[in-house]
């Protein structure tokens, strides 16, 4: 099949399975307000109020365009149905995206510009096959129908790992390096949704790397992988806290010293960026530097796409009914994206639930009154000494139902602490409880919800329950094993209708596109697998959770289980590849890749 038919053939099908996710999650969505943080978002995008910290500004605007065109009562439904189409075009992003890692498995092989038709059957067949298993998936449908960020986010994801799978197709042309700039806008527009968009940056860097080196290297390798790590750390820790940081100097002065209005300084501020961003591009084109034109203008639309984070200021300034942590100037602004009223979690080194803090240290911070700028002392910052700190401390919270928790797993050995009622964890007691809890029970049961099947939608908060909340795949003896006779039991349990058995069939096609992936385009598989890592287990890591969660956070795990929903597509082109060549002998090729994909949808 020539090029140029199978595209028009390929993209007919991506509509087709647009229309069926749209169709899927139109038909499925909430009526109203569901719980936990959806009527927050719902009532402040209407009204354009200031949320919960960080902020969503992004989500609120669009959503706000949706709510304009429903009725009062109807609004919750608008935003709901906001949703449901980030979702729909998120499972249209992943099916190109299955079918593009596909083509470059099968040009590795040895095929030019055609296919096939069995390869083209294949291909389409692989697309279709993946992106519908996410799309009916337990925890991306689930989050698809609500008035959540996770959806909107999993659209940006979904459309910058696959714009930059593009800049890849069209690396050699004259206007590739136009899909980096995209992919920087939407970098910047995504932090008003969500952070989690922002972990595609390594793959991204892999992939430039791969196309542009001229011979790819172990140290080459590790070289992207620190400068992608930079870049991440630089828009993490530099862009999105120093802007307003700096932004917060300037109206300290335009304020106190020029004596003029609040955020007058800030705007300055903002103008000047501007200014010096545009020159930057302006001079680096006059002078031919192609490179540094890229990166200026990639700086550039970041930060226009962070500039969304006004409107939190400009909200509050108004007094909103609903303005969580009033960030109406830079300084409100800065503690507002930091998220300081949470707190935060040792990750490396740091403290356990048994650790006593020895001293402590307050810093100042300016706060508005009145007219002017003026210190105040912050909270204090409790500083423990190194004897009661651990390396990759996982116990952590001094709750004392967690403490409890914890001590299940320690069993109150350890190593005494002055001045303290607990023992300290050992190192042993600590992996135990990662391995167990963090790992096992917040991520990998969520795993198997999706891709073997789920027992029921009874909230679980502890491993070891029974009842609540475990994966279960309806194959009798491994059920048995783990659960004991779910037969019999209160019908609640029994028949819920959150009962979802897959018999472990996407489970074992995720792992065979894997291997396939794996032996036939190790570039390829490597970008997936990171991302599969950085989406999920990273984030394990980085939470750093605690027992007993109010909710079920699978959520957070959706473009993990999107990455392995890659696999799941690239499974039928693996069974067709294996099949093709006995089967020819008793059929064509074509009727291989029909058999194939009718047996594995």
């Amino acid at each position: 099949m020539e090029q140029k038919k199978f595209k028009f053939i390929n993209r007919i099908f991506s509509v087709i399975v647009l229309l069926t996710a749209s169709l899927t999650y139109l038909l499925t969505i909430e009526p109203t307000v569901s719980f936990w943080d959806c009527g927050e978002f719902i009532a402040s995008s209407y009204k354009l109020e200031v949320g919960h910290a960080p902020g969503n500004p992004v989500f609120q605007l669009i959503a706000r365009v949706f709510t304009m065109f429903a009725s009062p009562e109807h609004a919750a439904m608008a935003v709901n149905v906001m949703s449901a189409l980030c979702s729909a075009f998120t499972i249209f992003f992943l099916y190109l995206t299955i079918v593009h890692l596909g083509r470059r498995i099968i040009e590795k092989n040895g095929n030019g510009g055609t296919l096939s038709m069995g390869e083209a059957l294949a291909l389409i067949g692989s697309g279709i096959v993946g992106s519908l298993a996410y799309c009916w998936s337990d925890t991306f449908w689930f989050s698809a129908v609500e008035a959540e960020v996770y959806a909107m986010s999993s659209l940006f994801t979904a459309a910058v790992f696959w714009m930059i799978l593009k800049w890849e197709e069209q690396a050699d042309s004259e206007y590739a390096d136009r899909w980096i700039v995209a992919i920087a806008f939407l970098m910047g527009l995504s932090i008003g949704v969500h952070l989690l968009n922002l972990l595609v940056i390594p793959a991204i860097a892999f992939v430039y790397y791969y196309k542009k080196a001229s011979r790819v290297t172990t140290w080459g390798c590790i070289g992207v992988l620190a400068a992608s790590a930079g870049i991440l750390a630089l828009i993490l820790w530099g862009i999105i806290p120093y802007l307003p940081k700096i932004a917060a100097v300037f109206d300290l002065l335009f304020v106190n010293v020029f004596h003029l209005p609040f955020n007058s300084g800030a705007a300055f501020f903002v103008i000047v960026l501007l200014v010096l961003c545009f020159l930057a591009v302006y001079l680096s084109y006059r002078k031919g530097s192609r490179v540094w034109n890229i990166i200026s203008l990639s700086f550039t639309m970041i930060v226009i796409g962070y500039s969304a984070f006004a409107m939190v200021v400009i909200r509050s300034s108004n007094n909103t009914p609903t303005n969580e942590g009033q960030p109406d100037n830079p300084f409100a602004l800065v503690k507002y994206l930091g998220r300081e009223q949470y707190g935060s979690a040792p990750l490396v080194y740091g403290q356990t639930y048994a650790s006593v803090y020895t001293d402590y240290k307050v810093k100042d911070y300016y706060t508005r009154m009145d007219s002017a700028y003026y210190k105040a002392p912050a909270p204090p910052e409790v500083i423990y000494p190194s004897e009661s700190k651990m390396l990759f401390p996982r116990m952590h919270s001094k709750d004392p139902s967690h403490i409890r928790f914890y001590e299940s797993y320690t069993r109150g050995q350890g190593k005494t602490v002055p001045g303290s009622d607990y023992k300290m964890p050992t190192f042993g007691d600590n992996l135990r409880f990662f391995f167990d809890y963090q790992f096992n029970y917040m991520y990998m049961r969520y795993f198997m919800w999706n891709f073997a099947g789920r027992q029921n939608d009874l909230h679980g908060q502890v491993p070891g329950d029974p009842l609540r909340g475990n994966w279960e795949c309806g194959i009798g003896f491994i059920d048995r094993a783990r659960l004991g006779d779910q037969s019999v039991g209160p019908d609640y349990i029994v028949d819920n209708k959150g009962k979802n058995h897959y018999y472990m069939l996407p489970l074992l096609l995720g792992i065979i596109g894997l291997l396939y992936q794996l032996g036939k385009d190790k570039r390829n598989w490597w970008i997936t697998f990171l991302l599969f890592f950085l989406t999920g287990i990273a984030i394990i890591l980085y939470l750093n959770q605690t027992p007993y969660q109010v909710r079920e956070r699978d959520y957070a795990y959706a473009g993990s289980f999107y990455m392995f929903s890659i696999w799941i597509g690239l499974a039928v082109l693996a069974v067709y590849d294996w099949l093709r060549k006995p089967a020819s002998r008793i059929i064509s090729e074509q009727s291989t890749a029909i058999v194939v994909l009718a047996f594995l949808f």
